[in-house]
C-alpha cells in the first residue's frame, strides 16, 4: 500500500488542473484513470473531439466560403467518415501527448484502473489486468465525469441508435439523422452534422431549449437553422423508437413520425459515480449520479473529500471545471485563493457558435434594473463583408442608470473568441464608454463591440448620455 498526499479520481480537465496545481505545491500526487488513456470524456468523447469534428467540418465543406460562392460550393466533393476521423485521431494523440509530459514534468503518478473508496481514507483500485492495489490518502477530489443518459426504453444497437459518446467514432456518415434531446450536446451535434448537408430533424420535448441563453439570441439562431433546411421540432414528446428496413422510425407523442437513416439520443448526462463505491464514506449521490459540494471550496460533505468537473453538475464547461480543480487543490493544501470573478464565458460549438457572458435579458428584467440594449449585425462590419457574413449578431446591454455593460451575447462565427472582450470589460466593472472611446484593429469583428454600444448610447435617455 503507497501513502499520498493527493489522490485524483480522473484525468479530465479537473483532475488534469487539481493534480498538477497539487504537485507544483510540493505534494505526491497520484491520478487514477480507468480509461486506456489520460485526458477523460473531454479529450476523448466530449470537448476536443466534437469541437475537432465541427472543424474538420466547416474545413472540408467550406462552409465558411459559402457566402461567396453559393452553398453548392465545397472543398471536398464526396466526404466520407474516414476523413473526419483522421484528423480526430491526430488532434486526439496531439493532446494525450501534452497532458502526459504535464504529468511526467510535474512529477505526478498515473495509475490505469478502476478506483472505488475502501473507507474515507482508503482506494482500492483494479487494473485492465486484474492487478488490485490499495492506496492511501490524506485528501481526495472525485473527477470521474459523465456517461451518455441511456433510458432501457431506447434501441441502441451502436450502429444507427447511438449516444454522443458512440457517435465519436461512426463509421459512415448517414444521409438524414434524428437528434433527439436539444441540449448543448444535441444542437452541437445536429448543427455539425447539418453543416455536412446531412437532413436532421432536432427534436425536444420541451417548448424551448437552452433557456439559459438571451431569448433574442435563440430567435436568431432558431431562425439560422430554419433557413438552412434543419427541421426543429419543439414540444415534441417521443413516444416509440422503432425499426422499419433497419432504420429508425421515430414516433411522437403528436403522431408524426421521423423517418431517418440514423438516430442519436442526447437526452443528458450520468456522474460516473456508480463504481466509487460512496457509501463507505457515507457520502450519496443525486438520480443523476452527480455530487453536492460547497460551491467556494469544492468540498463534499467530507470535508477531505474534494468533486469538481461535470460530476457536480451545471456548468460542465471544460473551462470552468479546470478551475474548480485548481481551486479545490489549492483549498485542499491551505492556500488563500481570491474570489473567483462573478462572471465567466459561455459557449456552445454549434454552427454558428454562441456565447454569452453576463446577465441575459431576462435576468436583467427580473432584478428591476433599468436597462437598454444595443445590437451590432456582423454583415454591418468591413470584416464581416470580407468574410462573406450575412448572418450573425452581438448583444450588448448597458445599466441606465450606471452605463456599466450589464452582460454581452453573441451568436456567428468567432463568437467564442469575440467574447472574452465582453468578459473582461464586465469583470472589471466597465461602462459602454470604453468601447465607444476606445480604438478597433480595422477591420475586425471585434468592431461589433463599438457599433452594438453606439446602439446602446443612441437609445439611452439624454440624462443617461
Amino acid at each position: 500500500m503507497s501513502a499520498y498526499d493527493f489522490i485524483v479520481i480522473g484525468s479530465g480537465p479537473a483532475g488534469k488542473r487539481a493534480a498538477v496545481q497539487a504537485a507544483k505545491l510540493g505534494k505526491s500526487v497520484l491520478v487514477i484513470e480507468k480509461g486506456r488513456r489520460v485526458g477523460g470524456v473531454s479529450v476523448h468523447t466530449g470537448t476536443i473531439p466534437s469541437k475537432t469534428l465541427r472543424e474538420t467540418v466547416l474545413n472540408l465543406t467550406g462552409w465558411r466560403e459559402r457566402g461567396f460562392y453559393g452553398r453548392a460550393y465545397r472543398v471536398k466533393q464526396d466526404i466520407e467518415a474516414k476523413d473526419l476521423m483522421s484528423r480526430l485521431l491526430m488532434t486526439l494523440n496531439h493532446e494525450v501527448d501534452v497532458l502526459e509530459h504535464q504529468f511526467v514534468r510535474n512529477g505526478v503518478k498515473t495509475l490505469f484502473g478502476t478506483a472505488r473508496f475502501l473507507d474515507p481514507n482508503h482506494v482500492e483500485v483494479t487494473t485492465p489486468a486484474g492487478e488490485v492495489y490499495v492506496h492511501e490518502a490524506g485528501r481526495f477530489l472525485i473527477a470521474v465525469g459523465t456517461n451518455p443518459y441511456r433510458p432501457s426504453d431506447i434501441p441502441f444497437n451502436g450502429t444507427n441508435v447511438l449516444d454522443s459518446d458512440e457517435l465519436i467514432g461512426l463509421a459512415r456518415l448517414p444521409r438524414s439523422l434524428a437528434v433527439v434531446g436539444a441540449g448543448v450536446v444535441g444542437v452541437e451535434y445536429a448543427t455539425i452534422f447539418s453543416a455536412l448537408d446531412v437532413n436532421v430533424t432536432l427534436i425536444e420535448p420541451r417548448s424551448s431549449f437552452l433557456d439559459f441563453v438571451d431569448h433574442e439570441l435563440i430567435e436568431d439562431f432558431t431562425h439560422q437553422l430554419r433557413d438552412r433546411g434543419m427541421t426543429i421540432r419543439l414540444g415534441s414528446k417521443v413516444n416509440s423508437i422503432t425499426f422499419q428496413n433497419g432504420s429508425p422510425v421515430t414516433t411522437l407523442d403528436n403522431g408524426r413520425q421521423v423517418r431517418t437513416e440514423m438516430l442519436m439520443f442526447a437526452g443528458g448526462r450520468m456522474g460516473a459515480t456508480d463504481s466509487l463505491n460512496l457509501e463507505s464514506c457515507g457520502l450519496t449521490a443525486d438520480s443523476r449520479g452527480r455530487l453536492k459540494v460547497n460551491p467556494e471550496t469544492f468540498q463534499t460533505d467530507l470535508p477531505h473529500i474534494y468533486a469538481g468537473g461535470d460530476v457536480i453538475g451545471f456548468p460542465s464547461l471544460a473551462s470552468t471545471s479546470m478551475e474548480q480543480g485548481r481551486m479545490a487543490a489549492c483549498h485542499a493544501f491551505e492556500i488563500p485563493m481570491p474570489p473567483a470573478p462573478e462572471h465567466f464565458p459561455y459557449g456552445i460549438y454549434a454552427v454558428p457558435e454562441i456565447s454569452t457572458v453576463g446577465m441575459n435579458e431576462q435576468e436583467v428584467q427580473q432584478r428591476g434594473i433599468q436597462y437598454e440594449c444595443g445590437v451590432a449585425r456582423f454583415r454591418e462590419t468591413s470584416r464581416g463583408h470580407i468574410m462573406g457574413l450575412d448572418q450573425g449578431m452581438l448583444k450588448m446591454i448597458v445599466s441606465i442608470k450606471t452605463r456599466r455593460v450589464l452582460g454581452v451575447h453573441i451568436v456567428g462565427e468567432g463568437a467564442t473568441e469575440l467574447i472574452h472582450i465582453g468578459q473582461a470589460v464586465i469583470n472589471l466593472k466597465g461602462t459602454l464608454d470604453y468601447f465607444i472611446e476606445n480604438t478597433f484593429n480595422y477591420p475586425t469583428l471585434a468592431e461589433a463591440y463599438k457599433i452594438a454600444a453606439l446602439d446602446a448610447w443612441n437609445r439611452m435617455p439624454r440624462a443617461a448620455q
